[in-house]
């Protein structure tokens, strides 16, 4: 997607020394992804891609609509995988210690730099920062953490056909033909069959429990792509951008010290 760039002082990794220190910003806005397959037509780093260009529109957005200035960072790339990912090839599974260590360095140096909000653009569903951000806020307890896992607040029935959707289907394809039709080889796409949990109850949500992946799902994906459309996924992409692009205009509103 083209961007105007003029706007490229929302986003460090394409900003300058000399563009950074002319603007004060309001708030850091982080993606985070995964390294791990995503069938055989998307890019290993799908879900670091797409929470980073997510947040870069949305953070433009927000510029155009209210003059609310946050700088996007550059997407971490570790997630936390299943069992059944781990032993694929390149997949990187990250524990949990590992990611709040991570969050924790990139927090203290922006605490020291005088910034006191950020918004994490989470893009892997095996990701869970809640006991992560609770920890951070008796640490830093006036640095505000909101995390939003974009793919999941906008309901997807509106926007795409094939269901179950949880990994590489129709919504992930979709949305990567709007960004990067380049990457995206459709056309070698398994159909994203998975098998079903022998236990019921967990196919009915009573309980939770990791899958094993090698056994859920021959290429990978969860949910067939063959649907996907670039118009789809640009429909869902922008619906999405507008809703983040408004939590960033009323977190710059929010005062810490009296909300």
């Amino acid at each position: 997607m083209k961007r105007d760039s003029n706007l490229s002082f929302l986003d460090v990794a394409h900003s300058n020394w000399g563009e950074i220190k002319s603007h004060r910003y309001d708030a850091a806005i982080l993606p985070w992804g995964a390294i791990e397959p995503h069938n055989f037509h998307l890019p290993y780093l799908t879900d670091c891609i797409l929470s980073y260009e997510i947040a870069v529109d949305s953070a433009n957005l927000a510029f155009e609509k209210s003059g609310t200035k946050n700088m996007v960072m550059p997407p971490v790339y570790f997630g936390s995988q299943n069992p059944g990912q781990w032993n694929l090839p390149f997949c990187i599974h990250t524990n949990t210690e590992t990611q709040k260590a991570i969050l924790s360095d990139i927090i203290d140096s922006l605490y020291v730099q005088g910034l006191r909000k950020m918004v994490i653009v989470n893009g892997h569903g095996g990701n869970s920062f809640k006991s992560i951000v609770r920890d951070l806020a008796k640490v830093y307890p006036d640095f505000f953490i909101v995390v939003v896992n974009w793919y999941d607040f906008i309901p997807t029935t509106d926007y795409f056909e094939e269901f179950p959707d949880e990994h590489a289907g129709e919504q992930e394809t979709s949305v990567m033909l709007y960004y990067h039709p380049e990457w995206v080889k459709l056309e070698n796409a398994g159909e994203g069959n998975a098998r079903l949990w022998p236990v019921n109850e967990l196919n009915k949500k009573t309980g939770w429990a990791p899958r094993n992946w090698s056994y859920t799902t021959r290429d990978t994906g969860i949910g067939n792509p063959k649907k996907s459309t670039a118009e789809k996924g640009g429909r869902y992409a922008k619906a999405v951008i507008e809703r983040i692009a408004e939590l960033l205009i009323e977190l710059n509103s929010l005062d810490l010290k009296t909300d």
